[in-house]
């Protein structure tokens, strides 16, 4: 991208004798590289969808419940263990796409019960840097798949 700016600025300013065609197709194709899908597939879905899909620089992580790894079994025994697991396995999909916690900018947490929101929030908090947090929506929802407690998904962005 920074090589099609390049030439915009030596057209337009030095009269480059680039022709407008063939500087209309180096912009479309730069364009075309960030509408690129790629999907990240690790282990098995327990549904017909995909973990995650990068377009661009932009990493759509699905709703991740607190199934333990190559398991159908989610984390126990209690709450915290399995918010660290749902958070665990986003981590590990951030990973698999040469993303960070870093990088994460919006989470949406389903809790199961609302009361479980300060423990979600202690286990959370030690995901992401202080002061540096994502945006984030925390609602109740009435169940989970497979009886899970938590629920989240994210947004991550790098530039590529």
């Amino acid at each position: 991208m920074k090589y099609v700016l390049t030439c915009l600025i030596a057209f337009a300013v030095a009269g480059c004798s680039i022709c407008k065609n063939a500087m209309r197709e180096m912009v479309q194709q730069e364009l075309a590289k960030g509408a690129e899908k790629n999907y990240y597939t690790q282990g098995q879905a327990i549904a017909p969808y995909t973990p995650a899909i990068r377009v661009g620089g932009f990493l759509f992580i699905s709703g991740q419940i607190g199934l333990k790894p190559g398991s159908s079994e989610l984390a126990g025994p209690d709450f915290e263990n399995e918010t660290r697991q749902v958070l665990d396995n986003i981590i590990a999909i951030l990973k698999n796409a040469g993303y960070d916690a870093s990088d994460v900018l919006q989470c949406t947490v389903y809790l199961k019960d609302i009361n479980d929101f300060a423990k979600m929030n202690s286990v959370y908090s030690t995901y992401f840097q202080p002061g540096r947090f994502p945006t984030r929506a925390a609602v109740e929802v009435s169940n989970l798949v497979r009886n899970a407690r938590i629920e989240v998904s994210a947004l991550a962005y790098r530039a590529k």
